[in-house]
């Protein structure tokens, strides 16, 4: 760790909050600005982002606490929660939940993303607030670490960015199978196309509970959940789900309800309709159910449950404390209900994008657990990168261990 210095933040960067502009004028919104909030971040994959769900207005910019943040912002949310990251790909402005960091010369906004990430925990350890944890500007300026020489910088980000390059890939390549596949089930089971645009004679209207076995989640006792990978994979609800699988976090040594590898796992209470598909067996909690076609055609079920998705949103209507279905309910759901030929031959053009997928999904795992046991290392001076070529696309440097 040869010339590396211990920096604050405030020291280093412009640290800047935001605002939002008065929601009753309508003419603060639906501008061309991008305006985020920590919403905006929730679930959020990549490193880059380039706008959120709303934009504001040159007047309502003008009229609010927001600021204007440029190209390369590394941007930190401050509360609800604490630690979502994301680099501003183009100018950008936030709401009040943020704490911005808008870095001088000498400090690369990419070293920094990880530097942050890899600290979560002592960021929120700073926080305070009764009712929610909250960090403030002052106490983000205050935060130090230590950080090496600008070369250094663009080494270990250039190390962790090519694994993340990669997962980013496999993420749009899986975004785009998947697309098709909606897009070839939407042609054939809800429009018709090869039909001429009529239900075939041959089909007929039906229950989902025709097509599929479902089984409803029951939690084990708390006792048996652990972190150790001690016991069956654990879902308790729609908290660990990702785009297609979701991520284990939890264990249990006493599962109640199992799901099989390829279910689809669907949330059935706050809210109804999340989904799915388990990567392996698992336990499923109550919030949850897991749904198999009863032919074996189990991309057909995944697309299906897709395809019902503005039914199931129906469960979470106004005037109810939150979302919930029950099984009578979701087999009872009206469905079409094709030959078996026809949803084989479905199966057969749609099941090896979904394996696909899988693989893409596998590949990430394996880089995600890379990059996570790199980052303390990089970060700490462990792993020696003076002699890596940024230029070398297989980023070898000397380490015996990661």
């Amino acid at each position: 760790m040869q010339n590396w210095e211990t920096v604050k933040l405030g020291d280093i960067s412009e640290v800047i909050g935001g605002g939002t502009p008065s929601t009753k004028n309508y003419d603060f919104w639906d501008g061309e600005i991008p305006w985020l909030t920590p919403k905006d971040l929730s679930g959020y994959k990549n490193r880059y982002i380039s706008r959120g769900e709303r934009n504001i207005s040159e007047k309502g910019l003008q009229n609010s606490s927001a600021r204007m943040l440029p190209k390369g912002t590394v941007l930190l949310t401050s509360r609800a929660p604490i630690g979502y990251l994301a680099i501003a790909e183009n100018t950008v402005c936030t709401n009040q939940g943020f704490k911005s960091l808008i870095l001088k010369d000498n400090y690369l906004p990419e070293f920094f993303y990880y530097l942050l990430k890899n600290n979560i925990e002592y960021i929120i350890g700073m926080s305070s607030g009764s009712t929610f944890a909250e960090i403030s500007g002052k106490q983000v300026k205050a935060l130090e670490f230590r950080v090496p020489p600008l070369p250094i910088q663009k080494k270990i980000a250039a190390v962790l960015s090519a694994l993340d390059d990669k997962i980013e890939l496999n993420n749009k390549i899986n975004q785009n199978l998947e697309q098709q596949a909606q897009a070839i089930f939407k042609s054939w089971f809800v429009d018709f196309e090869p039909f001429g645009g009529k239900m075939p004679d041959d089909w007929k209207i039906g229950k989902l509970g025709d097509l599929v076995d479902i089984t409803m989640g029951q939690s084990p006792d708390g006792s048996s959940y652990n972190e150790e990978k001690n016991g069956s994979i654990f879902f308790q609800g729609r908290a660990e789900f990702n785009f297609r699988f979701p991520n284990p976090k939890l264990y249990t040594t006493q599962p109640k309800r199992m799901a099989r590898k390829n279910d689809v796992l669907m949330s059935i209470r706050a809210p109804v309709g999340d989904y799915n598909l388990a990567y392996d067996d698992c336990c499923i909690g109550r919030g949850l159910c897991a749904i198999r076609s009863k032919i074996g055609a189990q991309s057909f079920a995944f697309y299906l449950i897709w395809s019902l998705q503005k039914i199931l949103d129906t469960f979470n209507g106004e005037g109810t404390v939150f979302g919930a279905i029950n099984k009578n309910a979701l087999n009872d759901l009206s469905v079409i209900i094709p030959t078996f030929d026809s949803m084989k031959r479905f199966e057969n053009v749609c099941s090896p994008l979904d394996e696909l997928i899988r693989n893409n999904s596998t590949e990430n795992l394996r880089l995600s657990q890379l990059r996570d046991a790199l980052l303390p290392k990089l970060m700490s001076g462990e792993i020696d990168v003076s002699k890596v070529d940024v230029s070398d696309t297989q980023m070898s440097f000397n380490s015996n261990e990661v």
